[in-house]
């Protein structure tokens, strides 16, 4: 299909639609948001944004604080002519004050989309399922939907060299610590597009084994190969792309000192990176604590692209709210 008719099929197809996690778009959808992102990321570079969604309002329904999420969904709407409210977990008390449902009941009738970040991801869901308008999960404790099209964007400009038709086949990611909610987006979105993916933790710390399960089933179609394992040498042996996160996330606090230890010899060092390929790139979604699961020197240093990473939220959100609203 031509660039301009799959953007074209895919505003058609994807308005209106929820994205809870990242199997909730095909692999022709994904690919096709890397498309408007990186066209978008292109116009804004250039000065030549259009207001495709001038008259439009995102709400941001927020549990936890944010830096990346809240700035690049605000920015997102702000670059595309729509606006923003921001609903901290003061002004709502989701599920306290006011039940979930009422909560998307209520701002269905005056916005046109949420994006939310929360705890549970059966919040996500409920939001989705009770209201009449699409909803994004922005992190949830199972997928990080958003941050992993966010990566693959990056890994199509510094590994495939375009995001207009890049080709992930023969593309190895190695994702060394907490088989957490991005490890989960992580390998799904990887299985997708076909490019494999080696995900090292400790016994114990994940990943989600429905989500495993489900990376393997679409593996098996695509090509891609999806493993699991306890070694972080053998995750990051000839590895093209090596990606890790902090090894205690929000809402974990009372687990730092056991996951610390869980986690002892899991930093992602310069004699580790040895092992990968020469040219790999380093990815690490933030914040970062420097010197627990990834060295300074590694995400400070040439191979990093831990900041491309982090602006391609923006683009990425650009793409996929200009087909969901």
């Amino acid at each position: 299909m031509h660039t301009s008719d799959a953007i074209q099929s895919a505003q058609s197809l994807l308005k209106g639609r929820s994205l809870l996690k990242i199997s909730d778009l095909s692999e022709s959808e994904i690919r096709t948001v890397l498309l408007q992102g990186g066209r978008l990321k292109r116009a804004s570079t250039e000065g030549r944004l259009t207001p495709i969604l001038e008259g439009k309002t995102l709400a941001l329904i927020f549990e936890k604080p944010s830096l990346r999420t809240r700035v690049t969904f605000e920015v997102a709407m702000t670059r595309l002519g729509g606006r923003s409210i921001y609903l901290a977990p003061a002004d709502i008390q989701l599920g306290k004050r006011e039940s979930v449902e009422d909560v998307s009941r209520s701002l269905s009738r005056w916005v046109d989309g949420i994006a939310a970040r929360t705890f549970a991801h059966e919040t996500v869901v409920r939001l989705a399922e009770s209201g009449s308008i699409p909803v994004v999960n922005a992190l949830s404790d199972l997928e990080h939907p958003c941050q992993a099209l966010a990566d693959l964007l990056t890994i199509a400009e510094h590994r495939c060299g375009t995001t207009e038709e890049p080709d992930f086949s023969g593309i190895k990611l190695a994702f060394v610590g907490d088989g957490n909610n991005v490890a989960n987006s992580l390998l799904v979105i990887s299985a997708s597009v076909g490019m494999s993916m080696t995900l090292a933790r400790p016994e114990g710390f994940g990943p989600d084994e429905g989500v495993l399960q489900e990376a393997l089933s679409i593996a098996a179609k695509t090509g891609a190969r999806i493993q699991v394992t306890n070694d972080p040498q053998e995750a990051v042996q000839d590895a093209d792309i090596v990606y890790t996160d902090v090894w205690t996330s929000m809402g974990q606090e009372e687990e730092r000192e056991a996951r610390l230890q869980a986690f002892r010899g899991w930093c992602v060092t310069a004699e580790l990176m040895k092992l990968a390929k020469p040219d790999a790139i380093i990815m690490h979604c933030l914040p970062a604590h420097r010197g627990e699961e990834i060295a300074a020197e590694v995400i400070d240093g040439p191979q990093s692209v831990v900041f491309d990473q982090a602006e391609n939220r923006l683009h990425a959100q650009m793409g996929l709210l200009s087909f969901l609203l």
